[in-house]
């Protein structure tokens, strides 16, 4: 256990993700999503590759028990990526990031509807304070405060849209890794969303440009290389303890978006953020407090001797 290895891996793995969504963002005007899709997660393949190779798991990476788990999660997470970069062509960076925190506030929701997981009152109190702070970030595109172009309400609307395919996604992933390997899961994602973005050709792909190819196949790399620091992280500290910082997305999101698209965010934005922030972080505090109980207890009926 070392972690501050870990912390320093999960906020690189969180800076290469915002990075890889800015490219995506760069080519969003002329590139459909589904396209973005593909080559997010095709190019993801060879890295991911040469990672298992490196740790001696290339052979047992391709070794699943449940199929039919792998391509439902394939199809809720091809399905949340590809909204999530439609939504980055219809909306600023730090907006998308914002909303799509609603994801992990979401899947406490579907874990206990469809996986039989408990769900306390604190959760759930700490759930509904992190959807009232999506609602304030959603309320200026939907109309709720000033006047909101139809190009932005449908932003709005496709980026949820994602976040809540995302959450399901999750709790496929929480199924799965009850019988598959972590390699196996992060290699046959990649694997299966190129395949299924392919059936988007009919709905308009394009020939890009040499530089937007560039943009795009970099984007590809980048998201393995993510994943990859992603996976590590959770090797030298507690999830507890590391997953807080992937709200650190935020400060990343709103330097790039200010920085390189001229995106402004406003007060109401950054008030809902805050308060889904807050929220995030308090689920996995007081999962990790239960965690620590749980240990106690059991060492407590552990026989000494």
């Amino acid at each position: 256990m070392s972690p501050l290895r870990g912390i320093l891996l999960k906020l690189i793995s969180v800076l290469i993700f915002i990075a890889m969504a800015s490219l995506i963002k760069a080519t969003a005007a002329h590139v459909p999503a589904g396209e973005a899709v593909f080559f997010r997660s095709f190019f993801a393949i060879p890295v991911i590759l040469v990672w298992l190779a490196l740790r001696r798991e290339l052979a047992v990476g391709w070794r699943v028990a449940s199929p039919i788990g792998h391509v439902w999660r394939g199809v809720l997470g091809s399905t949340a990526m590809g909204l999530g970069f439609a939504g980055l062509g219809l909306l600023p960076l730090p907006e998308v990031t914002a909303i799509g925190y609603a994801s992990p506030l979401l899947t406490v929701i579907f874990a206990a509807m469809f996986l039989g997981e408990q769900v306390r009152a604190f959760r759930m109190a700490a759930v509904a304070m992190g959807m009232v702070g999506v609602l304030i970030v959603l309320s200026p595109r939907l109309g709720g405060v000033g006047e909101a172009t139809d190009r932005e309400a449908l932003g709005a609307v496709v980026v949820l849209m994602g976040a809540l395919c995302s959450s399901l996604a999750q709790v496929f992933v929480r199924k799965l890794v009850a019988t598959e390997r972590t390699s196996a899961i992060v290699l046959w994602f990649s694997v299966t969303a190129s395949v299924l973005s392919l059936i988007t050709i009919p709905f308009g792909w394009v020939v890009p440009d040499a530089r937007t190819a560039a943009l795009l196949v970099l984007a590809g790399i980048l998201g393995g290389f993510g994943q990859i620091f992603l996976t590590s992280s959770y090797r030298y500290g507690d999830a507890g303890l590391i997953a807080p910082f992937e709200y650190a997305s935020m400060i990343f999101a709103l330097a790039i978006g200010y920085f390189v698209f001229g995106e402004v965010p406003t007060v109401v934005m950054l008030g809902g953020a805050a308060l889904v922030i807050l929220a995030g972080v308090l689920i996995i505090w007081r999962e990790r407090q239960l965690g620590l109980e749980r240990a106690r207890q059991r060492k407590a009926m552990t026989p000494q001797g």
